[in-house]
């Protein structure tokens, strides 16, 4: 399969590269661009549906489309909780694997991709915009082919989004709106595969005021379809970023549409959503992912004859009881990640567990499959879990890391003189463990055997330690007064014994008038927390952290 445009745009796509915040965003360009030429001998697409995979009889499908929703620049979960969601290396490695399947293939996303919020903190900004051009980046590793733009999106400005487009390979696709925006949208593309003619339709957020009068998206999208199978287009894919009811109306209005891959037309936080079902409104697919790259979807299409209708084959009707079979699933993976470390856990219920998640894994693939009709197109859907089994794919991996290492440097000279303010008078400071073990020699050496004493290494072995998403949650009294900042971490490194019980300077002074707090386990999810960590079980976990000569 060839995409078009994937190196200097899509039908006439022109995109200027803006100049970086600062000087080390080129050199962050380069470094991950040489990785993934090094690694990658062409594009990969990403990954399908279900933890365990429905063992389908068909041949490879004519096309398989895969899809993200709302990514978010969720590039990878933290990895204090085993077997968590998310991480792009994990889904090109699924996607290597698929190839023999489906060998035409490509990637499509809608909803907020590329940062968080639609607003960049100063601090972050250019941080943020390097993990967006190294994002953009990896994604031209897996083949994306096209992608719509949310609010969050332009959070970097018209030119970087400009930028983005051009490091993606893919062209930003928007009908309507925002034209006068200044960056290098373009409303359709067409992408021939397989034998195929695939228009992707972008349909973003209403602008905001002083943009002028736009078409409404369901009369953006009618006349960017018409336009599309007046130039040969077989299926007619909309990318729309305006949320689910406003998919289905256009779904309803547009009939003659094959599918609409549904974002949001704005994010904001770090919340994780769940995978919402697919639906048919006439015979129009409406298709959506869970955020931050939990899962990705794929559309299989099976076109036979001249027929570009495709009948249901992937049984929608479950689509219900397959979302609720995967919650229990999701909540089984939690349930045995912890239960794995929980040495009071006895073998046989831990494999008791295991066998549940493998009844239900089945059950699920079962549903995924429904018999192809007799004749006519047909297509088929789920949903892949992105999970550490799935493995790494080398290119997308050493595009991360090249990132990673990149920031890691620019950071630690940026903030270089950014010293923590001082505690006022009569304020306790922060004063470190060596402090605490004087007097608490039992409940340090009991911290010593707890993943917060080695925190701190697991961010420094792999070029994170001044990593603005990182560094707050590994180390003690982060951005407080009398505490640590991203480089003033001398005697704070680590989740030490303040991070939980407050700055001890005080109680040092007078410890038998001055006390400490005793935290409960909700102290712990200022840290554990989504899209870091999901499920967490504090009151577990909490079990980890004391024990015999602390709290137990």
């Amino acid at each position: 399969m060839q995409l078009r445009g994937l190196m200097g745009g899509v039908d006439g796509m022109r995109v200027a590269p803006r100049m970086a915040d600062r000087a080390w965003s080129a050199a962050l360009v380069g470094a991950v661009a040489c990785a993934g030429v090094a690694a990658c001998n062409g594009c990969h697409a990403v990954g399908l549906g279900g933890t365990s995979e429905p063992k389908l009889q068909d041949a490879p499908p004519t096309l398989r489309v895969y899809f993200v929703s709302d990514l978010g620049a969720a590039i990878e979960p933290c990895g204090c909780v085993k077997d968590q969601l998310g991480g792009l290396d994990h889904a090109a490695a699924w996607i290597a694997a698929e190839r023999p399947h489906a060998p035409s293939s490509f990637l499509v996303a809608a909803g907020p991709t590329f940062f968080m919020d639609s607003a960049l903190d100063p601090d972050h900004r250019s941080q943020d915009i390097a993990k967006a051009e190294a994002l953009a980046t990896a994604l031209r590793q897996v083949g994306l082919a096209g992608w719509a733009p949310a609010t969050n999106d332009w959070a970097g400005g018209a030119q970087e989004l400009g930028k983005l487009a051009l490091l993606s390979g893919a062209p930003g696709l928007e009908v309507g709106v925002r034209v006068d925006a200044g960056a290098p949208l373009l409303p359709t593309s067409i992408v021939p595969a397989n034998g195929l003619r695939v228009a992707l339709i972008g349909v973003g957020p209403t602008p905001g005021p002083g943009v002028g009068a736009q078409p409404s998206p369901v009369d953006a999208v009618r006349a960017a379809s018409q336009a599309a199978r007046a130039q040969g287009a077989n299926l007619v894919i909309v990318l729309a970023t305006v949320g689910r009811g406003e998919a289905k109306r256009i779904a309803d209005a547009v009939p003659d549409l094959t599918a609409i891959i549904v974002g949001d037309a704005e994010a904001r936080g770090d919340a994780n959503t769940p995978s919402p079902p697919a639906e048919q409104v006439g015979n129009v697919l409406i298709a959506e992912t869970s955020n931050h790259l939990q899962a990705v979807g794929a559309i299989d299409f099976y076109v036979r004859g001249n027929s570009y209708v495709f009948a249901d084959a992937a049984g929608l009707a479950d689509a219900r009881k397959a979302a609720e079979i995967t919650r229990r699933i999701d909540e089984l993976h939690v349930k045995i990640a912890n239960w794995e470390r929980d040495r009071s856990i006895a073998a046989p219920d831990l494999a008791a567990r295991r066998a549940d998640l493998a009844r239900l894994e089945a059950e699920r693939a079962r549903l995924d499959i429904k018999a192809a009709p007799a004749e006519g197109s047909y297509f088929r859907y789920t949903l892949k879990e992105v999970r550490d089994s799935l493995g790494q794919d080398p290119a997308v991996k050493s595009a991360l890391q090249s990132y990673y290492r990149v920031v890691n440097e620019a950071n630690r000279v940026q903030f270089a003189d950014r010293v923590p303010p001082a505690a006022l008078p009569g304020q306790p400071a922060f004063l470190g463990v060596e402090a605490c073990r004087s007097c608490h020699v039992p409940e340090t050496r009991f911290w010593e055997k707890t993943g917060h004493a080695g925190a701190y290494a697991t961010l420094s072995t792999e070029s994170k330690e001044f990593n603005l998403d990182c560094v707050s949650c590994h180390v003690t009294g982060y951005g407080r007064a009398g505490g640590s900042t991203v480089t003033h971490v001398d005697r704070l490194k680590n989740v030490q014994c303040e991070a939980c019980h407050g700055p001890g300077s005080l109680h040092a002074e007078a410890p038998k008038t001055v006390h400490l707090s005793s935290p409960g386990p909700d102290a712990c999810l200022s840290c554990h927390h989504p899209p870091h960590v999901e499920g967490f079980d504090a009151v577990g976990k909490m079990m980890r952290v004391v024990g015999p000569g602390h709290g137990g």
